[in-house]
Parts: structure tokens; C-alpha cells; sequence
């Protein structure tokens, strides 16, 4: 019974340490929202900085491995270079030292009632009720994020003292003494630290629970060392899985965390155990408090990033020989930037879809290039094969963008967020449907050169001028696209009307060859599915600068069929001026017959 009665405090206490470690964790993530991503993509530039800058994220989400797996992300996204992260990935390793200081505040003594405050026994139950009370009160989702954490960070406190006192009737057990004698063996004590890290998937906690040991009395130097550089290694365990099922630099980002912690431990496991085997330095034996502790964790970590800093190029090619690329160059595919992690922030995972949708706008000029000629100069085995690889790619990023998209939602989204999101799920059918207009454009190619059909020397130079005219709606609605901006976007929908405009008189023009018998009527058919699928190439470029239009302005009271009706009308003097600017490039060039 009595050790029953010993034990079930102990649980309880780590039980609260953890849940209030990570309770504090997850509500610092909400608050920052967005901003910590948005913050590691831009500022990595300088080594000094990503250093730097993986330090203080990693001290404010206290988690090293959520920084390090980010950063896997982020790699595995292309969003970064693997060389941006390193300093990044040894920063966070110093960042993750930040709980221990924290936690240091228990060994304040004396100096009167102010300095009793300051001790976690003083202020945990204080700061639990403020939160709570912050809680109850709370109507905004920012307030009771911050009621969250501080009452994570009262749990946390609380739990370390519970332990402590669970521990501290071991200070005079033989047995307990004995346990860690044992773990002066360097190896035992590195290996009881990667246990327990990796099962709790956490070394601020197991830093904390052996800091919650040292009030015993039993650790020492000699005690604590193996088991904080065990720690190190422990983990890197969620890191490494983590990495499972990512591309190669994903995979080298966190055998760049792996090897950090195993520098670390070489250097200084082997490094004072070795001189202390020949030089006995009686410091080693020393008592230490939970400032020691803390002190040594961040030293071990800061030492090492400090020792490898000059040699972050020298890591980048070492983790590119020890994980090669192989024989074959693999294309990256932007899909990747549609990775998980980014699901708990909807700006950043929207802002990856729009990545995907960049490179959809590439393809689709490109296919557009490609059938134009193909339409034009003949049929040919070699660009039907790379439009095809493009209409892959396009049918693969709308599904893979609808899936992600559903995710996405499932989080919570401001009305900014919600306006985009219906932005992006409208606009990516609409460049996949350009593609699959392409592919029509090719078939109807494919089928003249079978059939040994060709267009009369007049459809000839109007298909040139029409091709023209697609390639620039289409370069148009991508610049847009790209840009978000509203002066471009003016320019789309003028150029889709005189594209109607082009259509229209070719029809004309058809009709009138068809009857004078310069066309063929199987000609004829072609010639009218070209017409067809460049026009509805056209109507989608005019729906995504609708979409954009409708995003940019959302602010606004917006009516799309008003819009347009005022458009048409005159009522915006440049869709008249643009008109004309068109016709006179494009439509003036094609003669009626």
C-alpha cells in the first residue's frame, strides 16, 4: 500500500507536468497563428539569423521537434533550401533549453516574500485561477488561447512540485542512492536518458523530470551528464519519423537534427568522460540543483551549434553523400508543397495551394504553345507527348487541390480566409478545363495529320491570328493570377470579348468558303471544333479574373453579372479603350470575306 501511495503522486505530477507543457505549447502556436512559418520562410537568409531565429521559435513553442519537423516541411515543400535550414535545425536544439531555465525558478530561496512569489509552489495556484477566471470571461478566441496558457503554465509548475515532493522522502533510501550510483556508467545514463525522452517524445519534459530528481540530493555531474546527451538523442526520434515518406532533403533535414545531437554527445560524452578518466577532475562529483541542470543542457546544445556554425556548407554536402540523389534526376513536382503540416494554419496551407497553382498557370501556357502549334505547323509525336506529361500534371494538382482544400476547411477560417479558399477551389477548375480544352485542340491536330487534311491558305492566317490572341488572353490571366493585381486584370476580360469577336467573323468567314467550295466539309468540322475549344479557353480566363476580382475586392459589395453588364456597357473607360487596342491588333488583321 505505501508504495502505491507513493506512486500515484509521482504519476500524477509528471501526468500534469506534460499536460500543462503541452497545453501552454499548443496555445503560444494558436496565438502566433500563421506568423512563425511566415517567419522562418523569410528569415533564413543569414545563417546568424536562422540561427537565431530557430532559437526563439523553438523557445516559444518549446519544442524543438516541431520546429525541426516545420523545417522538414518546409524542405519537402521546396519552399526551402535544405542549407536555409541547418542553422534553423541547430537553432531549435538551443531554443528546446528554454523550459529547463523556466523551471530553474524553484531554487529560488531568501531575499523575503517577493522571492517566495517568484517560486513556482507560490505562483501555480495563482496563475491557474487567473486563467481560468480569463476563461470564464473570454469571448474572443485570441482571450482563451491566452487563458490556456496560463493555466498550461500553472499545470506545469504545479506538476513539477508535485513531483518533487514525491521525490523527496527518497533522499535518505539506499535503494534509490544505489539506482543512481549505476548511472554514473556513461552508458547506462545516455541510455536511460534516450528512453525516456523517446517515450514521452519530449526533452523538455525529461529535463524536467531529472530536474525534479535533483532535489533529492543524488544527481551529480557525473549522474547528469549521459543522461542530458541521452536526452539529445531521444528527441530526435518524432524528427526522424517525421521524415518517413518525404523526399531525399526532407530526409536529409532531419539527419541533420540526428547528427547535431550524436556531434554532441561524442564531443561531450566522450570528450569529458575520456579527460576525466585520466585527469579525475572532482567537479564530476559534485551535487547539482536545477539550475545546474539547466545550465548544463543549454550549454551542451549552444557549445555545439557555436562549434559547427562555420561548417554549415561542409554539413550540406555531407548529408547529400550520405544520402544521395541516385542515378536518375527526379522532377520535383510542386504537389509536395501540399504537406499536413501545414494544415493547423489555413493562410499558410491556402498560401501552398496557390504555390501549386502558379506552376498550373506555367503549364497551361506552356500547352497552350504547344497546340498552337501543333495545330498550326503539324502534328508531331515529341510535343503531344509533353502536353499530355502537362495535362498530367494538371488533372493530378485539381485533384490533389480539392483533397488538400477539404482539410483546409475543416480548420477554423476568418471571412478573408473562407473568400479565398472559394477563390482557389474556383480557379483551379477552371485552368484544369483550359487543359483539357488543349488536349481537344491536339486531338482535332492528331486527326487532320491521319486524315491528311489541311486548311486553306485564308483559315490558315485567321487560325494564326486567333492562336495569337489565346496565347495573349492566356499570359494575360496569368500575370493576374500571379500578381493580384486589379490594373491587370482589367486587361482579361477586353481581350475575351474580342476573342468572341475573332470567333465570330472566322464562323462568318467559314460559311461563306463552305459555300463558294474552297473548304471541305470534313475541313469544315475541324475548323468549327478549333473555334469552339479556343472560345471556351477564353470564357475561363475571363471566370478567373472574375474570381480574382471578386477576392480583391471583397470588401466591397460585389456582383459578378453586374459587373460585367457595366463592363459591357462602357461604364469603366479602359474596357473601352482596351477594346479598341485589341481589335486593332488582333481583329483588324483577320479580312471579311
Amino acid at each position: 500500500m505505501g508504495m502505491i501511495e507513493s506512486v500515484l503522486p509521482l504519476l500524477a505530477g509528471i501526468g500534469m507536468f506534460l499536460y500543462g507543457m503541452n497545453l501552454m505549447a499548443s496555445s503560444i502556436e494558436k496565438l502566433a497563428g500563421a506568423k512563425l512559418e511566415n517567419t522562418m520562410e523569410r528569415l533564413t537568409e543569414n545563417r546568424w539569423a536562422g540561427l537565431a531565429l530557430g532559437t526563439g521559435v523553438t523557445a516559444v513553442i518549446q519544442s524543438s521537434a516541431a520546429t525541426s519537423i516545420t523545417m522538414i516541411g518546409f524542405v519537402n515543400a521546396g519552399i526551402m533550401a535544405l542549407v536555409q535550414t541547418i542553422p534553423v535545425i541547430w537553432g531549435a536544439n538551443i531554443g528546446s533549453t528554454a523550459t529547463a531555465q523556466i523551471l530553474r525558478l524553484g531554487d529560488l530561496n531568501g531575499g523575503g516574500e517577493f522571492i517566495s512569489m517568484l517560486k513556482p509552489s507560490s505562483f501555480a495556484p495563482i496563475i491557474i485561477i487567473i486563467g481560468a477566471f480569463i476563461m470564464l470571461l473570454a469571448k474572443k478566441r485570441k482571450m482563451k488561447n491566452i487563458s490556456n496558457l496560463l493555466i498550461g503554465f500553472g499545470i506545469l509548475f504545479w506538476g513539477m512540485t508535485t513531483m518533487e515532493g514525491t521525490f523527496a522522502p527518497l533522499k535518505n533510501s539506499e535503494q534509490f542512492q544505489e539506482l543512481f550510483v549505476s548511472f554514473k556508467n556513461p552508458l547506462i545514463g545516455i541510455l536511460a536518458g534516450f528512453l525516456l525522452t523517446a517515450v514521452i517524445q519530449s526533452s523538455s519534459a525529461s529535463v524536467g523530470i531529472l530536474q525534479a530528481l535533483s532535489a533529492t540530493g543524488s544527481i551529480t555531474v557525473a549522474t547528469a551528464l549521459p543522461i542530458l546527451l541521452g536526452q539529445n538523442i531521444g528527441k530526435c526520434v518524432p524528427v526522424v519519423l517525421a521524415s518517413i515518406g518525404n523526399n531525399k532533403d526532407a530526409k536529409r533535414a532531419s539527419l541533420c537534427y540526428l547528427l547535431f545531437n550524436v556531434f554532441s554527445l561524442t564531443v561531450f560524452g566522450i570528450g569529458v568522460f575520456g579527460l576525466n578518466a585520466i585527469f579525475h577532475f572532482e567537479q564530476m562529483g559534485n551535487v547539482v540543483n536545477r539550475g545546474d541542470i539547466a545550465n548544463m543542457h543549454t550549454g551542451i546544445n549552444l557549445l555545439a551549434a557555436l562549434l559547427l556554425m562555420p561548417f554549415v556548407n561542409g554539413m550540406d554536402r555531407l548529408l547529400h553523400r550520405l544520402i544521395r540523389d541516385g542515378e536518375e534526376v527526379r522532377e520535383k513536382r510542386t504537389l509536395d508543397c501540399l504537406d499536413d503540416a501545414f494544415l493547423k494554419n489555413p493562410q499558410v496551407a491556402m498560401g501552398q495551394c496557390r504555390k501549386v497553382l502558379f506552376d498550373m498557370c506555367s503549364v497551361v501556357r506552356e500547352n497552350a504553345a504547344i497546340v498552337s502549334k501543333l495545330v498550326l505547323d503539324g502534328y508531331s509525336e515529341k510535343p503531344l507527348a509533353d502536353l499530355k506529361a502537362g495535362e498530367d500534371f494538371l488533372d493530378k494538382s485539381e485533384a490533389g487541390i480539392n483533397a488538400y482544400m477539404v482539410n483546409v476547411t475543416y480548420h477554423t477560417m476568418t471571412e478573408e480566409d473562407s473568400h479565398l479558399a472559394t477563390e482557389i477551389l474556383q480557379s483551379v477548375s477552371d485552368f484544369e478545363r483550359i487543359g483539357d480544352y488543349c488536349i481537344n485542340l491536339s486531338e482535332t491536330a492528331e486527326y487532320m495529320y491521319e486524315n491528311k487534311s489541311t486548311f486553306t491558305p485564308d483559315a490558315k492566317r485567321e487560325l494564326e491570328v486567333l492562336f495569337d490572341a489565346i496565347r495573349n488572353v492566356i499570359d494575360l490571366t496569368v500575370d493576374a493570377y500571379r500578381s493580384d493585381d486589379l490594373n491587370k486584370i482589367a486587361f482579361v476580360e477586353p481581350m475575351e470579348e474580342v476573342v468572341d469577336d475573332i470567333v465570330d467573323r472566322m464562323k462568318r468567314n467559314h460559311i461563306k468558303r463552305l459555300r463558294g467550295g474552297a473548304c471541305t466539309a470534313d475541313n469544315g468540322i475541324s475548323f468549327t471544333e478549333i473555334l469552339t475549344n479556343t472560345e471556351r479557353i477564353s470564357d475561363h480566363c475571363s471566370n478567373i479574373a472574375i474570381y480574382l476580382m471578386q477576392k480583391l475586392t471583397v470588401h466591397e459589395a460585389f456582383d459578378r453579372k453586374k459587373y460585367q453588364d457595366e463592363l459591357h456597357e462602357g461604364r469603366d473607360p479602359r474596357y473601352r479603350q482596351y477594346i479598341e487596342l485589341y481589335k486593332k491588333e488582333y481583329l483588324d488583321r483577320i479580312e471579311i470575306v
